[in-house]
């Protein structure tokens, strides 16, 4: 079968089950069954990844897309993914490819070993190699293998992930995955029970663990009318953040209806500029809107003297005036940003 690779993080259980603890399902899968994610199975008591290198996606994005904003700033990301994903979010914008209705091996996907995923990013003049668009964490021996090899050619790189690893699963990233956008749904254990079929607090403790792992963590909340968008939730979430560190940027993205929820309308521009004020009075540093024209909740500003250190037009960075150090060029505050 194709995609099959022996998987990491799984122990064997009586009776031929295995024990699954990569993300926070923890399934418990019996022989010739598979997983919540559908992309693992166990096979006569050992644990299979179905998707290792089958990719169903690859693109080079700017790397203000995934989005990063305080990472290699203007540069640009190789992007993979391969089917499937470990929630069931209705709200899914790339729900083409991460819901998986039947099986994985009826996607049409294209195989590529870890060496060959480096090449291309190497080729195409990448500064970084992002696993994104479906759920990494499902791809994660693939992701790991391409990163010991990344790294050792001086590529960085990136999870765009829902953060529900297991903290065992967040030690084996540590010290290959560099930076992460992490999808905080919401601060409702109700709605990620509703909308992702997963639960909020493996979440917020993947967010603690990556931040003390020395990966550099930005957010992204994806604000959902009339779900996730109370001034209280909103708040909550700002407070979270702000008590794991100040510097870690928090996206506030606007909503379109998409896959089976649509029967609302686009988040109000008033109800995003409210949450990036929310986020501001809470403590956070930096608090960008996402999906929204204005560049004005775009730039990167200094929190000490208030000056755009980095512009942008869309995903387009259009000027940094950081120092070498990372200082801001305007008043040597330091600011935590990765700099190539």
């Amino acid at each position: 079968m194709k995609g099959a690779h022996e998987a990491i993080l799984w122990n064997p259980l009586e009776g031929g089950d295995v024990q699954c603890f990569l993300c926070s399902h923890k399934c418990r899968i019996k022989d010739g069954k598979r997983g919540f994610c559908r992309g693992r199975e166990n096979r006569q008591g050992v644990l299979y990844s179905l998707v290792y290198g089958q990719l169903i996606a690859e693109h080079l994005d700017p790397i203000e897309k995934k989005p990063m904003y305080h990472f290699l700033p203007g540069s640009t990301s190789y992007s993979i993914s391969t089917p499937g994903c470990n929630f069931r979010c209705g709200f899914c914008q790339n729900w083409q490819i991460s819901q998986i209705a039947g099986s994985v091996e009826s996607f049409a996907t294209v195989g590529l070993s870890p060496e060959e995923v480096v090449r291309r990013a190497l080729s195409a003049g990448a500064s970084s190699i992002s696993y994104t668009y479906t759920e990494p964490t499902i791809f994660m021996e693939f992701a790991l293998d391409c990163a010991r090899l990344a790294k050792a050619k001086g590529l960085k790189n990136v999870f765009v992930t829902n953060g529900y690893q297991t903290p065992e699963a967040v030690e084996a990233m540590k010290g290959l995955i560099d930076g992460a956008n992490v999808d905080l749904k919401s601060f409702s254990d109700e709605f990620y029970r509703k909308y992702c079929k997963a639960t909020l607090a493996p979440v917020l403790e993947s967010i603690r663990n990556m931040h003390k792992a020395g990966i550099l963590v930005e957010v992204t909340t994806l604000v959902l009318p009339g779900e996730n968008d109370s001034a209280d939730e909103l708040r909550q979430t700002a407070e979270f953040l702000a008590g794991v560190s100040a510097n870690i940027p928090w996206h506030v993205s606007r909503f379109h209806p998409d896959f089976q929820v649509l029967d609302k309308g686009p988040t109000p521009t008033a109800k995003i500029l409210e949450a990036v004020e929310i986020g501001r009075k809470a403590g956070l540093n930096y608090v960008y809107a996402g999906n929204l024209p204005s560049r004005e909740y775009s730039d990167t500003i200094c929190p000490k003297c208030n000056k755009s250190v980095i512009s942008r037009t869309g995903y387009n960075v259009t000027s940094i005036r950081l120092n070498a150090d990372r200082s801001c060029g305007f008043c040597g505050y330091a600011l935590d940003i990765v700099l190539d």
